[in-house]
Order: C-alpha cells, then sequence, then structure tokens
C-alpha cells in the first residue's frame, strides 16, 4: 500500500513538473494598465518594463528589489539614450524586496500609496507562475497581467523554480 502511494505521488510530482515546464508564461498583448512591476534578477526584465513605459502602456513602473546602490543614471547608461526623462519622471526604485515574497509585498504597498487597481507582471517565464501566484495572494483586489520575458531555463533551473513553487503552494495552504 506504502509503495503504491509513493509511486503514485512520484507519478504525480512528475506529470507535474512536465506541465510547469511545457506550459512557461508567454510575452502579454499591448494591455494599457496603470502600473508596471518588473522584479530584478532576470536579463531582459528592465528592459521589457522601459519598452512597455516609452509605449505609454502604463502610467508609472516598480522596479522591484533594486540594489539600494543602483541610481537612475545607472540605469540610463545602461538602458541607453532617451531613457532618462522616463525614468526621473516615472519609475520608482524599490530595494526593499529580497525575494519573490517581498516583491509582492513591496509592490502591494506600492499600489496602495498611488491608488493603483491593475498592474502588468514582468519577470521571467520560468519565474512567472510563482509570482503571479504570490502577487496574487497580496493583491487579491487588483487586475494582474502576467508579461513573462522569455528565457532558456536548463532543466536544473526549471526543477529549482518548480519545487519553490510546490514550497510556496504549501505554506500558503499550510498558512504560513
Amino acid at each position: 500500500m506504502i509503495l503504491r502511494l509513493t509511486a503514485f505521488l512520484a507519478l504525480l510530482y512528475a506529470l507535474g513538473f512536465a506541465l510547469f515546464s511545457v506550459t512557461l508564461a508567454k510575452p502579454a498583448e499591448a494591455t494599457r494598465t496603470e502600473a508596471v512591476v518588473v522584479l530584478t534578477g532576470g536579463k531582459g526584465r528592465i528592459e521589457r518594463g522601459m519598452a512597455i513605459m516609452k509605449r505609454g502602456e502604463a502610467k508609472r513602473m516598480l522596479i522591484s528589489g533594486a540594489d539600494p546602490s543602483v541610481t537612475r543614471e545607472d540605469l540610463a547608461r545602461r538602458l541607453g539614450r532617451g531613457t532618462l526623462k522616463t525614468l526621473r519622471c516615472c519609475v520608482d526604485l524599490g530595494s526593499e524586496a529580497v525575494d519573490t515574497r517581498s516583491n509582492a509585498e513591496e509592490a502591494r504597498r506600492w499600489m496602495i500609496k498611488r491608488g493603483y487597481r491593475s498592474l502588468r507582471l514582468v519577470t521571467s517565464d520560468y519565474h512567472m507562475r510563482r509570482a503571479a501566484y504570490e502577487f496574487a495572494s497580496d493583491l487579491p483586489d487588483t487586475t494582474i497581467i502576467e508579461d513573462a520575458v522569455q528565457t532558456r531555463p536548463s532543466l536544473l533551473l526549471l526543477f529549482k523554480e518548480y519545487n519553490f513553487y510546490l514550497v510556496r503552494r504549501a505554506a500558503f495552504w499550510l498558512d504560513m
């Protein structure tokens, strides 16, 4: 009986991982939201957020989890000409967050302060499911558009992210 249950759970876990791996998030269609929240930690995320701002698809952007020593001028040098004006007027650098959960908490405080009710969440495709789960939990009355930066994650990275996602879901379920 225990062997059958263990085999069933292992099969369920493997099928869940396969489903997780083949259903990574995609970039969003052009959709206007009040805010863009970019989670740091992956290539192309900030660039994606700036492209959204340049197209006028959001009023303001939060870069959550930014290193406290990073300035708008540093970002402008990295992102290229013409970005400093947007960075100065419409981008906030949040340096309180250290993980996905605290990204959502930081974004919630930022959204409440501005009275925003809709956001576009920008992160990597492999990270989106967990990030969207955290944001939906912290911002239940907010419209969240998932806008993933496409990557080519390794099998090991997918495996780690799948396990982080399962642990976070279990912790939420157990009210931890």
